[in-house]
C-alpha cells in the first residue's frame, strides 16, 4: 500500500492489515471454549474515519477494511491466508496466461434483491480506469488490457480487456501474462459495483451507508460519511450467510492507544493497539496478539541533489551506522522486527522450498550495523567525492513515533566522522509532497504491501518510478526486474529467482536503508476468536470471528 495513506492513519502503531497468500502469525491461540454466546457482537476501533465506500475510490486503511466486508469479489482472503474461490466458481486460464475466463456464482444478491452478475465487474471495472474517476488504485490495473490507453485518453473506456460472456461468465484479457493476476482479484479496486445504485446516488454515492450497494457479508449502518462511528450489520442476502458467525460490529474512531487501552479497560471494546510503552508494560499478558509483516519502514537516499550519496560506500556507510536491532527492541518497544531487506518477512514464499522471500534474498552487509566499518567507509567515500562536511537534513513525519525514529537516526549517523544531520519533521501531506518532489536529502518512508508478492516492493525501486523519489538506478536490477515480468511472468521458480537477484542487487548497492518492520501489537478479548490476519493489503478477517461464552 502507497506509503502516502499508510503513514498519516496509523503512525508508529501501524494496522498491519490484509493479506492475499502470505503467512502472517499471532503470538496467542483462539479462546479454548467451543461453545458460541447468544450476543454475536464485538466492539472495535478504527485509527481513522471512513472517507469512502466507492469501490473505485477507496484508498485508506479503514475504507478498504470496510470493503473486505461489506464487498464480495472473485476471490476471498481466507483462513490461513487462503486464497479462495468467491464469486468465481471456476476459472480457466488460457493464451499463454494473457486470457482468464471466470465463472461466477449463481447464488449472490445486492442488498437490494438484484443478483451480482459479470456485468457488474464490466461496469466496476470501466468506472475506476476512467479518468474522471481519479481512482488512486486504478494502477493495480494495468496489465488488463489496453489500460494504457484508456489511461492516456486515447482510448474508451469500454475497450478495457474485460466483458461479459452472459450473465455468470466474465472474460479478461491481458496485455501480458501477469504472474500475481489473481492475488490482485481479491483487492476491492476489483470488486463489482451496482450500476443503478450508483447512478441514482451520483457524487453521493459511497459517502454514506444508505448510498451504497452491498454484495458481502455485512452492510454498513449508521454512517452518515463523516462518522465517527458506525456498525456492520449480517447481510441477509449474502451468499455464504451461514458460515457467518457474527450479527454486528460496532466501530469507533479511536486514534490513540491510551485512549483506546482504557476503553478496553472498561469493555468498551472488544480490541485495542497499543503502542510501545503499553507493550512494555503488558508484555506478559495471554491475551497479547503480535503481528508482523508486510511493511518496511526505509530510509531514501537523494543520489539526484546530493552528489556524496552517489558513492556506493557513503550509502554503505549511513546504513551500517544504524543499529537496526536497537532501534526495534529498544526504541520502538512494540515488538517490530530488525529488517531482512527492503521486502518484508512473512510476505511470500519459495514456490519450491516455502523458505520466506526475505531469508532468501538476504544480504547481511545491507541491514547490517557495523560503526567502525562506516566510519572507514564514510572517510574512504566522502574523499572520493571531494566532500569535506556532509551537511544532511532528513525529512520525516511529524509524528510523535516517526519523530522518535528520527531523532535515533540521527544520533546513529551524527557518529560519523565529518557528517552532520539536521531534522526536519513536518505534517504528513507537506512531507509527502516534498518527497514526492525530491526535495530532500534523506527521507523516512514506509510502504504496505497491496499484494503478497515481492515486485509490490521491488517495482518501486526501478528506474523512473514515481516512488523512487531518491533516483536510485542500476541497470542490473532494472534488467531482473523486467525479466521476472515478461520472459518469465509464467515460470514461478525463473520468475522467484529473478526476484531474489533484484532484491540482492538492491541491498548490495545500497538503493534504500531498510529501517524496521513494524508491528501490530494488540489486546483482545478472551472470548472473541477466529481472527484473521495476513500482512499484505488492508483486509482484517473480521467476518470470520465469532464470540464464546
Amino acid at each position: 500500500m502507497r506509503g502516502k495513506h499508510f503513514g498519516i492513519l496509523l503512525g508508529l502503531t501501524l494496522l498491519v492489515v490484509g493479506g492475499l497468500a502470505a503467512c502472517g502469525k499471532s503470538n496467542s491461540s483462539s479462546s479454548s471454549s467451543t461453545k458460541l454466546a447468544a450476543d454475536q457482537s464485538v466492539k472495535l476501533s478504527a485509527k481513522s474515519e471512513v472517507t469512502t465506500l466507492d469501490v473505485s475510490k477507496a484508498a485508506d486503511s479503514t475504507s478498504l477494511t470496510m470493503l473486505y466486508h461489506t464487498q464480495e469479489g472473485l476471490f476471498r482472503l481466507g483462513k490461513d491466508e487462503k486464497l479462495i474461490n468467491a464469486l468465481a466458481t471456476k476459472t480457466t486460464v488460457s493464451n499463454g496466461g494473457k486470457r482468464y475466463v471466470f465463472d461466477l456464482r449463481k447464488t449472490n444478491h445486492w442488498n437490494d434483491g438484484k443478483p451480482v452478475t459479470a456485468h457488474d465487474f464490466v461496469y466496476s471495472w470501466r468506472r475506476t480506469v476512467t479518468p474522471k474517476t481519479a481512482s488512486e488504485y486504478a494502477y493495480l490495473m494495468a496489465g488488463v488490457k489496453n489500460f494504457d490507453q484508456i489511461k492516456n485518453g486515447k482510448l474508451a473506456p469500454s475497450q478495457l480487456g474485460v466483458k461479459a460472456l452472459g450473465d455468470y461468465r466474465l472474460e479478461v484479457t491481458l496485455s501480458k501474462p501477469v504472474a500475481y493476476f489473481k492475488l490482485l482479484l481479491a483487492f476491492p479496486t476489483f470488486f463489482p459495483q451496482e450500476e443503478s445504485v450508483v447512478t441514482k446516488e451520483g457524487s453521493h454515492y459511497g459517502h454514506s451507508s444508505s448510498a451504497t450497494a452491498y454484495d458481502g457479508p455485512f452492510k454498513m449502518t449508521k454512517w452518515q460519511g463523516t462518522s465517527q462511528n458506525w456498525t456492520l450489520v449480517k447481510n441477509p442476502k449474502f451468499w455464504d450467510k451461514r458460515q457467518i458467525h457474527l450479527n454486528k460490529l460496532n466501530f469507533q474512531v479511536v486514534a490513540d492507544p491510551a485512549t483506546g487501552l482504557s476503553l478496553f479497560q472498561k469493555k468498551s471494546l472488544d480490541a485495542t493497539t497499543l503502542d510501545g510503552t503499553q507493550v512494555a508494560n503488558l508484555k506478559n499478558n495471554p491475551n497479547l496478539k503480535t503481528y508482523v509483516g508486510g511493511t518496511t519502514y526505509y530510509m531514501q537516499m537523494n543520489q539526484k541533489r546530493v552528489k556524496a550519496l552517489k558513492n556506493l560506500k557513503v550509502r554503505q556507510a549511513l546504513s551500517l551506522a544504524i543499529d537496526k536491532k536497537q532501534l526495534a527492541s529498544h526504541v520502538l518497544r512494540d515488538g517490530s522486527k530488525a529488517p531482512l531487506g527492503f521486502v518484508s518477512q512473512n510476505l511470500t514464499r519459495n514456490p519450491k522450498t516455502k523458505a520466506d522471500f526475505a531469508r532468501d534474498a538476504y544480504v547481511k552487509q545491507g541491514v547490517a550495523y557495523d560503526l567502525p566499518q562506516a566510519k572507514k567507509l564514510m572517510k574512504a567515500g566522502l574523499k572520493a567525492t571531494g566532500t569535506k562536511q556532509l551537511t544532511l537534513t532528513l525529512l520525516s513525519d511529524d509524528l510523535p513515533g516517526t519523530k522518535t525514529v528520527a531523532q535515533y537516526l540521527q544520533a546513529e549517523l551524527n557518529k560519523l566522522p565529518n557528517v552532520k544531520i539536521t531534522l526536519n519533521s513536518l505534517p504528513y501531506k507537506t512531507r509527502l509532497s516534498r518527497s514526492n518532489a525530491g526535495n530532500f536529502d534523506l527521507v523516512i518512508s514506509s510502504w504496505g504491501a497491496d499484494f503478497a508478492d515481492p515486485i509490490n516492493f521491488l517495482s518501486l525501486m526501478s528506474t523512473g518510478n514515481t516512488n523512487n523519489n531518491g533516483g536510485f538506478s542500476d541497470a542490473q536490477y532494472d534488467a531482473a526486474i523486467q525479466k521476472s515480468e515478461n520472459q518469465d511472468a509464467n515460470r514461478p521458480t525463473a520468475r522467484y529467482q529473478d526476484l531474489v537477484t533484484a532484491e540482492k542487487r538492491l541491498m548490495t548497492q545500497q538503493g534504500v536503508v531498510p529501517l524496521y518492520q513494524p508491528a501490530t501489537v494488540e489486546l483482545w478479548n478472551a472470548k472473541v476468536s477466529g481472527y484473521v490476519w495476513n500482512p499484505a493489503g488492508m483486509s482484517r478477517g473480521y467476518q470470520w470471528m465469532e464470540v464464546h461464552q
